[in-house]
């Protein structure tokens, strides 16, 4: 008789778009892979009841509460997954961690470099598992470039290109939804698409050294929002409030092993939905991805034949390639949920086995020391030390 796996009992605090993606990892993830622990979807919280009860009952969740506090107090929870809005997550990881809780929060890790550090604080002062979602890490087309680099096949890295391009917001009558609120969100693009820019060069590259860049509002005022849900909204009236975050991150910068890098992060590139791509040069070849064709990696390598040379597109969807192989034969595609599928095999093992799989709060402090270096140059005009941010 086989033994009976034991459980880990999720509380989630949010429900709608990120709460959707992380729900469905949860549900699945067992159905590819065989996790260490069985994740049982306990209870989801809200504010909205209605809305709550109708999404704990569609996503398959056990029951709900309307105060994220009394989920946390439940000795039913092991885990705290938390896919609110940004200004939210540092009060609730923090109690969650001082209540013994897991924690898995959606990214960037809080509204400030501060706010992160306090969180890495609490849950290393408590001896709780906690990560981060930076899902995109989780393609095995990235794992894929992962392994490559690492195994040198790239050389010494020269160059990393990065952009995330989207265009929902360039309409001047688009309302002023939770995103556009800075003391809800802490920035515009910047926080949002160039986080998983930052994420992912970490990852792929290493660790910045210094910054310099500007942000930039196109818009600066819009109407007040009556509703909103996911990236969208509706406007109640014909009043108008300011803009107080950016609509376009613009840097450069260079890393620790002396690599450079641009980025740029906007949601006025009309045409681009979700436009995330990065390239990286070596001295012995190079690597691009585009999230929209998230399956392929295009590699070159420079030792190939004179007259063949150029780059090669590689479908990451065989056995040999990371996590593709729980999935379907090759060329049968993954799509985006199934980076958090990913991403939640190693968080649950982790938990299992009790150590923090990556990317956690640490990783979540750096990306956010990134991202208020980036600020202080916008605003300074000089150069910015990662460094200096995190003594």
């Amino acid at each position: 008789m086989a033994d009976v796996k034991k459980e880990l009992r999720i509380g989630m605090v949010g429900y709608k778009f990120m709460g959707k993606a992380h729900s469905h990892a949860f549900r699945d993830v067992s159905f590819y892979f065989d996790p260490k622990v069985e994740p049982v979807l306990q209870a989801i919280c809200g504010r909205q009841e209605e809305d709550l009860k109708q999404a704990a009952e569609k996503m398959g969740w056990n029951s709900y509460e309307t105060d994220w506090r009394k989920l946390i107090e439940r000795d039913d929870i092991d885990l705290i997954d938390i896919v609110t809005p940004n200004n939210s997550h540092a009060e609730i990881a923090i109690a969650a961690a001082k209540a013994g809780k897991h924690v898995f929060c959606e990214k960037p890790l809080a509204l400030t470099l501060e706010q992160s550090k306090e969180m890495l604080k609490a849950v290393q002062e408590n001896g709780v598992i906690h990560m981060i979602n930076h899902n995109y890490r989780f393609s095995p087309a990235i794992q894929m470039a992962k392994k490559l680099i690492d195994e040198g096949r790239l050389g010494k890295i020269y160059h990393v290109r990065a952009l995330y391009l989207q265009d929902w917001i360039m309409d001047p009558q688009f309302p002023l939804v939770w995103r556009l609120n800075k003391d809800i969100s802490g920035s515009g693009s910047h926080g949002d698409l160039a986080a998983h820019s930052i994420d992912l060069a970490r990852f792929l590259v290493g660790e910045f050294e210094e910054v310099t860049g500007i942000l930039e509002t196109f818009i600066k005022e819009r109407p007040i929002v009556e509703s909103s849900s996911g990236l969208s909204g509706s406007a109640s009236t014909d009043k108008f409030g300011k803009v107080e975050v950016d609509d376009a991150s613009v840097f450069i910068a260079r890393f620790e092993n002396g690599a450079i890098g641009t980025f740029e992060a906007t949601r006025f590139a009309g045409g681009n939905r979700n436009g995330n791509r990065i390239e990286i040069n070596g001295e012995k070849g190079s690597i691009r991805w585009d999230m929209e064709n998230m399956n392929n990696l295009e590699v070159y390598f420079h030792d190939d034949e004179p007259g063949l040379q150029g780059f090669r597109t590689i479908n990451c969807t065989e056995e040999l390639h990371p996590y593709a192989g729980a999935y379907w034969p090759a060329g049968h595609i993954i799509g985006y949920e199934h980076t958090f599928i990913n991403l939640v095999t190693e968080l649950l093992n982790g938990v299992a086995e009790g150590y923090n799989p990556l990317p956690n709060f640490e990783d979540g402090v750096r990306n956010a020391a990134v991202l208020e270096a980036v600020e202080q140059s916008s605003q300074t005009k000089q150069w910015v030390r990662i460094a200096d941010l995190l003594e």
